[in-house]
Protein backbone atom coordinates (compact mmCIF):
# COMPACT_ATOMS: atom_id res chain seq x y z
CA UNK A 1 0.00 0.00 0.00
CA UNK A 2 1.09 3.57 -0.46
CA UNK A 3 2.27 5.80 1.57
CA UNK A 4 0.21 8.62 2.70
CA UNK A 5 2.40 11.56 2.33
CA UNK A 6 2.38 15.64 3.34
CA UNK A 7 4.33 17.91 2.22
CA UNK A 8 4.82 20.78 4.83
CA UNK A 9 6.16 24.67 4.00
CA UNK A 10 8.19 27.02 5.13
CA UNK A 11 6.97 30.70 3.46
CA UNK A 12 9.89 33.03 2.82
CA UNK A 13 12.91 31.59 0.96
CA UNK A 14 11.01 28.00 0.70
CA UNK A 15 8.00 29.05 -1.35
CA UNK A 16 7.99 33.04 -1.79
CA UNK A 17 11.01 35.68 -1.46
CA UNK A 18 11.47 36.90 1.93
CA UNK A 19 8.07 39.14 2.48
CA UNK A 20 7.11 38.54 -1.37
CA UNK A 21 4.26 37.62 -2.87
CA UNK A 22 4.13 33.43 -4.37
CA UNK A 23 4.96 33.74 -8.02
CA UNK A 24 2.30 32.17 -10.53
CA UNK A 25 4.41 29.83 -11.47
CA UNK A 26 5.30 28.16 -7.46
CA UNK A 27 2.17 28.38 -6.99
CA UNK A 28 0.13 26.31 -10.00
CA UNK A 29 2.97 23.87 -9.66
CA UNK A 30 1.73 23.44 -6.37
CA UNK A 31 -1.82 23.27 -6.96
CA UNK A 32 -1.85 21.49 -9.93
CA UNK A 33 0.83 18.95 -9.45
CA UNK A 34 1.95 19.15 -6.03
CA UNK A 35 -1.70 18.47 -4.73
CA UNK A 36 -2.50 15.61 -7.17
CA UNK A 37 -0.18 13.00 -5.00
CA UNK A 38 0.03 15.11 -1.66
CA UNK A 39 -1.47 16.72 0.99
CA UNK A 40 -0.29 20.20 1.04
CA UNK A 41 0.84 22.63 4.45
CA UNK A 42 2.07 25.75 5.09
CA UNK A 43 4.12 26.86 8.54
CA UNK A 44 5.03 30.53 9.04
CA UNK A 45 6.53 32.47 11.79
CA UNK A 46 4.50 34.98 10.48
CA UNK A 47 1.19 36.63 11.60
CA UNK A 48 -1.70 34.93 9.87
CA UNK A 49 -2.78 38.44 7.96
CA UNK A 50 0.82 38.36 6.32
CA UNK A 51 0.58 34.85 5.07
CA UNK A 52 -2.44 35.10 3.35
CA UNK A 53 -0.98 38.34 1.68
CA UNK A 54 1.84 36.40 0.41
CA UNK A 55 0.03 33.02 -0.51
CA UNK A 56 -3.64 33.91 -2.32
CA UNK A 57 -5.98 36.21 -0.77
CA UNK A 58 -9.62 35.05 -0.51
CA UNK A 59 -9.34 31.96 -1.02
CA UNK A 60 -6.09 30.99 1.24
CA UNK A 61 -7.43 28.73 3.07
CA UNK A 62 -8.88 26.38 0.38
CA UNK A 63 -5.50 25.89 -0.85
CA UNK A 64 -3.63 24.15 1.73
CA UNK A 65 -5.33 21.17 4.31
CA UNK A 66 -3.36 23.20 6.98
CA UNK A 67 -2.46 26.89 7.68
CA UNK A 68 -0.12 27.17 10.52
CA UNK A 69 0.59 30.90 11.31
CA UNK A 70 3.16 31.59 14.27
CA UNK A 71 4.70 28.43 14.30
CA UNK A 72 1.37 26.51 14.63
CA UNK A 73 0.49 28.91 17.31
CA UNK A 74 -2.70 29.87 14.85
CA UNK A 75 -3.78 26.63 12.94
CA UNK A 76 -6.61 25.78 10.12
CA UNK A 77 -7.39 22.71 9.39
CA UNK A 78 -9.79 22.45 6.11
CA UNK A 79 -10.34 25.95 6.64
CA UNK A 80 -11.36 25.23 10.28
CA UNK A 81 -9.29 26.96 13.22
CA UNK A 82 -7.83 24.66 15.67
CA UNK A 83 -6.94 25.69 19.67
CA UNK A 84 -4.62 28.32 20.02
CA UNK A 85 -2.06 29.51 22.39
CA UNK A 86 -0.65 32.97 23.64
CA UNK A 87 2.67 34.09 24.97
CA UNK A 88 1.26 36.39 27.20
CA UNK A 89 -1.06 33.82 29.39
CA UNK A 90 2.64 31.95 29.11
CA UNK A 91 4.80 34.88 30.58
CA UNK A 92 2.93 36.85 32.21
CA UNK A 93 2.43 40.42 31.27
CA UNK A 94 5.07 41.70 34.30
CA UNK A 95 7.72 39.15 32.56
CA UNK A 96 6.52 40.27 29.15
CA UNK A 97 6.72 43.93 29.54
CA UNK A 98 10.05 43.94 31.01
CA UNK A 99 11.72 42.17 28.39
CA UNK A 100 9.75 44.42 25.59
CA UNK A 101 11.31 47.29 27.50
CA UNK A 102 15.00 46.12 27.56
CA UNK A 103 14.41 44.71 23.61
CA UNK A 104 13.66 48.88 23.16
CA UNK A 105 16.28 50.21 25.20
CA UNK A 106 19.10 47.90 23.44
CA UNK A 107 17.32 49.10 19.99
CA UNK A 108 17.65 52.71 21.07
CA UNK A 109 21.04 52.89 21.59
CA UNK A 110 22.27 50.24 18.41
CA UNK A 111 23.61 52.51 15.32
CA UNK A 112 22.74 51.52 12.42
CA UNK A 113 22.80 52.57 8.61
CA UNK A 114 19.08 53.34 9.14
CA UNK A 115 16.17 52.62 10.93
CA UNK A 116 12.59 52.54 10.91
CA UNK A 117 9.25 51.79 12.34
CA UNK A 118 7.81 48.57 14.30
CA UNK A 119 10.63 47.31 16.37
CA UNK A 120 8.67 45.02 18.31
CA UNK A 121 5.89 43.26 16.77
CA UNK A 122 3.19 41.41 19.72
CA UNK A 123 2.27 38.51 18.24
CA UNK A 124 -0.21 35.76 19.73
CA UNK A 125 2.35 33.33 20.16
CA UNK A 126 5.20 35.56 20.08
CA UNK A 127 7.27 38.07 19.64
CA UNK A 128 9.08 39.70 16.05
CA UNK A 129 11.86 42.07 17.17
CA UNK A 130 13.48 43.40 14.01
CA UNK A 131 16.46 45.87 15.26
CA UNK A 132 16.02 48.01 12.03
CA UNK A 133 12.35 48.17 11.91
CA UNK A 134 9.88 46.16 10.43
CA UNK A 135 8.77 49.24 7.95
CA UNK A 136 11.72 48.45 5.62
CA UNK A 137 11.20 48.40 1.65
CA UNK A 138 12.47 45.40 0.10
CA UNK A 139 15.98 46.72 -0.89
CA UNK A 140 16.77 48.38 2.69
CA UNK A 141 15.94 44.64 3.96
CA UNK A 142 18.66 43.44 1.65
CA UNK A 143 20.91 46.03 2.88
CA UNK A 144 20.15 45.18 6.29
CA UNK A 145 20.94 41.47 5.73
CA UNK A 146 24.30 41.68 4.06
CA UNK A 147 24.90 44.44 7.08
CA UNK A 148 23.62 41.97 9.65
CA UNK A 149 25.80 39.13 7.74
CA UNK A 150 29.12 41.29 8.39
CA UNK A 151 28.16 42.16 11.95
CA UNK A 152 26.16 39.92 13.59
CA UNK A 153 23.64 42.58 15.14
CA UNK A 154 20.80 40.11 15.92
CA UNK A 155 23.01 37.21 17.07
CA UNK A 156 24.54 40.05 19.11
CA UNK A 157 20.96 41.15 20.02
CA UNK A 158 20.14 37.47 21.23
CA UNK A 159 22.73 37.26 23.43
CA UNK A 160 21.93 40.31 25.57
CA UNK A 161 18.47 39.29 26.01
CA UNK A 162 19.51 35.60 27.54
CA UNK A 163 21.93 37.12 29.50
CA UNK A 164 19.25 39.34 30.70
CA UNK A 165 16.44 37.10 31.44
CA UNK A 166 18.10 33.81 31.58
CA UNK A 167 15.34 32.52 34.14
CA UNK A 168 12.55 32.58 31.12
CA UNK A 169 12.20 29.79 29.24
CA UNK A 170 12.31 31.29 26.12
CA UNK A 171 13.97 30.31 22.12
CA UNK A 172 15.32 33.13 20.13
CA UNK A 173 15.22 32.22 16.57
CA UNK A 174 16.90 34.12 13.22
CA UNK A 175 14.53 34.32 10.41
CA UNK A 176 14.55 36.10 7.13
CA UNK A 177 16.57 39.23 6.44
CA UNK A 178 15.76 41.94 9.46
CA UNK A 179 14.04 40.22 12.61
CA UNK A 180 13.86 37.31 15.06
CA UNK A 181 11.31 36.06 16.96
CA UNK A 182 10.94 34.72 20.60
CA UNK A 183 8.78 32.60 22.11
CA UNK A 184 8.34 29.43 24.65
CA UNK A 185 10.34 26.84 24.61
CA UNK A 186 9.07 23.95 22.43
CA UNK A 187 6.44 26.71 20.58
CA UNK A 188 8.94 26.70 17.20
CA UNK A 189 7.94 24.98 13.98
CA UNK A 190 7.57 21.60 15.66
CA UNK A 191 4.80 22.87 17.84
CA UNK A 192 2.48 22.77 14.00
CA UNK A 193 3.18 19.23 14.19
CA UNK A 194 0.87 18.28 16.99
CA UNK A 195 -1.99 18.76 14.70
CA UNK A 196 -0.56 16.87 11.86
CA UNK A 197 -2.35 13.57 12.08
CA UNK A 198 -3.06 10.47 9.58
CA UNK A 199 0.27 10.83 7.38
CA UNK A 200 3.08 8.03 6.88
CA UNK A 201 5.66 10.78 6.13
CA UNK A 202 5.64 14.18 6.63
CA UNK A 203 8.24 16.11 4.26
CA UNK A 204 9.25 19.97 5.81
CA UNK A 205 11.16 21.96 3.30
CA UNK A 206 12.73 24.82 4.40
CA UNK A 207 15.53 27.00 4.07
CA UNK A 208 16.61 28.26 7.49
CA UNK A 209 17.87 24.71 8.61
CA UNK A 210 20.99 25.43 10.35
CA UNK A 211 20.85 25.62 14.62
CA UNK A 212 19.36 29.15 15.59
CA UNK A 213 17.35 29.45 11.89
CA UNK A 214 13.49 29.35 12.70
CA UNK A 215 13.45 25.99 10.60
CA UNK A 216 16.20 24.19 12.73
CA UNK A 217 13.78 22.02 14.86
CA UNK A 218 11.36 20.97 12.42
CA UNK A 219 13.91 19.65 10.35
CA UNK A 220 15.97 17.89 12.74
CA UNK A 221 12.80 16.26 14.04
CA UNK A 222 12.30 12.69 14.55
CA UNK A 223 8.63 12.95 12.94
CA UNK A 224 10.05 14.73 9.58
CA UNK A 225 11.38 14.19 6.73
CA UNK A 226 13.68 17.31 6.24
CA UNK A 227 14.48 18.81 2.98
CA UNK A 228 17.04 21.91 2.83
CA UNK A 229 16.48 24.37 0.47
CA UNK A 230 17.75 27.54 -1.07
CA UNK A 231 14.78 28.97 -2.62
CA UNK A 232 11.36 28.27 -4.12
CA UNK A 233 13.12 27.16 -7.39
CA UNK A 234 14.96 24.74 -5.64
CA UNK A 235 11.60 23.62 -3.66
CA UNK A 236 10.61 23.02 -6.61
CA UNK A 237 13.58 20.88 -7.96
CA UNK A 238 13.32 19.01 -4.57
CA UNK A 239 9.60 18.35 -4.94
CA UNK A 240 9.96 17.03 -8.46
CA UNK A 241 12.51 14.20 -7.40
CA UNK A 242 10.34 13.52 -4.40
CA UNK A 243 7.72 12.76 -6.87
CA UNK A 244 9.65 11.00 -9.02
CA UNK A 245 11.18 8.59 -6.25
CA UNK A 246 7.36 8.11 -4.69
CA UNK A 247 6.21 7.05 -7.99
CA UNK A 248 8.86 4.79 -8.76
CA UNK A 249 8.32 2.77 -5.54
CA UNK A 250 4.70 2.54 -6.14
CA UNK A 251 5.36 0.76 -9.67
CA UNK A 252 7.88 -1.47 -7.73
CA UNK A 253 4.78 -2.26 -5.31
CA UNK A 254 2.39 -2.85 -8.20
CA UNK A 255 4.72 -5.17 -9.59
CA UNK A 256 5.54 -7.14 -6.26
CA UNK A 257 1.67 -7.49 -5.87
CA UNK A 258 1.89 -8.71 -9.58
CA UNK A 259 4.37 -11.37 -9.17
CA UNK A 260 2.65 -12.70 -5.66
CA UNK A 261 -0.68 -13.37 -7.84
CA UNK A 262 1.48 -15.39 -10.32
Amino acid sequence: MSKKIICLFDVDGTLTEPRQPISPNIEKFLLETVKKEFDIAVVGGSDLNKLQEQLGGKNFFEKYHYVFAENGLIAFKNSKALPSQSIQNMLGEDSLQDFINFALRYISELKLPFKRGTFVEFRTGMLNIAPVGRNCTKKEREQFNEYDNEHHIREKFIQALKKEFPDLALTYSIGGQISFDVFPIGWDKTYCLRHIQGYDEIHFFGDKTIEGGNDYEIYESDLTVGHRVTCPKDTINQLNILMTRVKENREKEQLNVSMQCI
